[in-house]
């Protein structure tokens, strides 16, 4: 008859027993103290929930559904041309494809789903921007089912917030921005929303992180990164701390499949408060202007200029008659401070500008040639069309002796001068001085840094090059100064922007 496994171990044991009470020798202790082992068990955390239930309960009224009707452009003729002959007098396809073909784009209704929640007992909502642009009708949701129609306050694209007001006068329940809490790192959440439609849906998660940027979102906005579940529709919904305080608006999500993988983005709630009361009191944020284009100053570029630990900055370039401008700005100064508070990075200046009132005189330490100094600025408020505004290069000294040169081969690059057509393509003023670069070795320092064709090197450490021979020199002048790396400023289309070029030797 078989024995059970059980009853084999059990046997085996009382075996093993049996043998050392008669002096057999033992490997080990573990079995002999199998009598007193007891399962791992680990202890609830100080705070940790047994359920969210409660939490849900009450904060649930606040939080309502947005559903949105908006124009759309469509223009499958302009962009689709074969599809277009194709599928233009097929059965079933009229709506799409039969469109005037003049160019001009037409525009179809389109719906969309969001979330919000009250910040006022009056009605007054926050969501996001992205749910309720191009909207011509708004529509809320309560959660006892109530449909009402709601208007636009004001928006903010920046940050992707806006905030709307229902139309029925009534007291709603609400709750506030906190902003006193410290929000770390494996703290609780709760989101509340209506992903795909399925309003009052209630997930829970974790802080995976605090003070994400998102590519091409702007820099004007650090998420917090969470892994309660969001999906389509949880867009604009609060994000609750275990407390009921809402600390973030839900706002975008990473995702390969366009569903929750457990990375989520939520607007902190300083600064979605701040820019509700703006919206609130003004309809639109004011934000402060300096006027330049930035870029971060690390501390390999601050090693390159022999400036150890240095960070803050760097000017790329000064918008004509600006703040900026009239104060006295010039191409490669690095901003190392505002008002005394020193500046980590390109963001942290945009930010702090941002928040700077229109017509405010303020203090900015800046670094130039070597030298630190002071410039005295009022800002004015950000234009719209900051994009489209021209930009100066500032002073630009050029280097004694330098001359057009000729082509030749430096750090596995070819470059030769900039010619009239180099200049026009680049944007670059009349004359300006510069080399531009045929190609790039492949496998070489520069082709790792990502320069290529058709780019132009205009200075090295920031002075000013015209020929191959005022780049060697430059390079070898750092080399001779114990440099590992020279700085370089690339132009590329509009844009100038610096970078840190090893001259290390093979």
């Amino acid at each position: 008859m078989q024995i059970p496994t059980r009853t084999k171990y059990i046997g085996l044991t009382a075996a093993l027993f049996a043998g050392t009470a008669m002096g057999a020798t033992m490997i080990g202790p573990a079995l002999s103290q199998s009598n007193s082992a007891e399962p791992i068990v680990v202890q609830q955390p100080l705070g940790a929930p047994i359920s969210f239930a409660e939490l849900i309960e009450q904060v649930s009224p606040a939080v309502v559904s947005v559903n949105v009707i908006s124009e759309q452009e469509v223009n499958f003729a302009q962009n689709n041309e074969e599809m277009f002959e194709f599928f233009r007098n097929r059965p079933g396809f009229e709506e799409f494809f039969n469109q005037p073909r003049n160019g001009q784009p037409e525009t179809r209704e389109s719906r969309s789903l969001g979330s919000g929640f009250f910040i006022s007992a009056d009605g007054l909502i926050v969501t996001n921007n992205h749910v309720v642009e191009n909207a011509t009708e708004i529509q809320v949701v309560l959660e006892d089912g109530r449909e009402l129609e709601a208007e636009l306050v004001g928006t903010d694209p920046r940050t992707d917030l806006a905030v709307l007001r229902v139309t029925e006068p009534g007291e709603y329940r609400f709750v506030e921005f906190e902003t006193d809490v410290d929000v770390r790192r494996g703290d609780w959440v709760v989101a509340l929303g209506n992903p795909f439609g399925f309003g009052g849906t209630a997930t829970a998660g974790i802080v995976s992180a605090n003070g994400r940027e998102l590519r091409g979102a702007g820099p004007y906005t650090d998420y917090l990164q969470i892994d309660a579940a969001i999906n389509r529709g949880n867009s604009g919904g609060p994000t609750f701390d275990l407390h009921g305080r809402v600390i973030g608006v839900n706002t975008a999500i990473v995702s390969p499949t366009g569903g929750s993988v457990g990375i989520g983005f939520a607007i902190p709630a300083e600064l979605a408060e701040q820019i509700t009361d703006q919206i609130v009191e003004n309809g639109r944020v004011v934000r402060g202007w300096l006027g330049v284009s930035i870029q971060n100053f690390s501390e390999d570029m601050a090693s390159a200029l022999g400036f150890e630990g240095e960070t803050g900055a760097l000017v790329a370039e000064v918008v004509t008659n600006s703040p900026a401008s009239r104060a006295g700005f010039r191409r490669n100064d690095v901003i190392l401070e505002i008002d005394g508070v020193d500046m980590d990075n390109s963001t942290q200046v945009t930010r702090t500008v941002g928040g700077l009132i229109a017509g405010s005189s303020h203090e900015f330490t800046i670094l130039r040639n070597g030298e630190i100094m002071t410039l005295d600025v009022t800002v004015d408020e950000l234009p719209d069309n900051v994009a489209e505004l021209p930009t100066s290069s500032g002073d630009s000294a050029t280097p004694e002796g330098s001359g057009p040169g000729f082509s030749g081969e430096a750090l596995g690059m070819s470059l030769s001068p900039l010619s009239d057509d180099d200049r026009r393509r680049l944007t670059l003023d009349d004359g300006t001085d510069g080399l531009v670069i045929n190609r790039v070795e492949p496998g070489s320092t520069a082709a790792r840094l990502g320069l290529n064709s058709g780019q132009a090197i205009l200075e090295v450490n920031f002075e000013s090059i015209a020929s191959v021979k005022d780049f060697e020199d430059a390079v070898e002048a750092a080399r001779e100064n114990g440099r590992e790396s020279v700085l370089v400023s690339v132009r590329l289309n509009r844009q100038t922007s610096v970078v840190a070029l090893s001259i290390e030797e093979d």
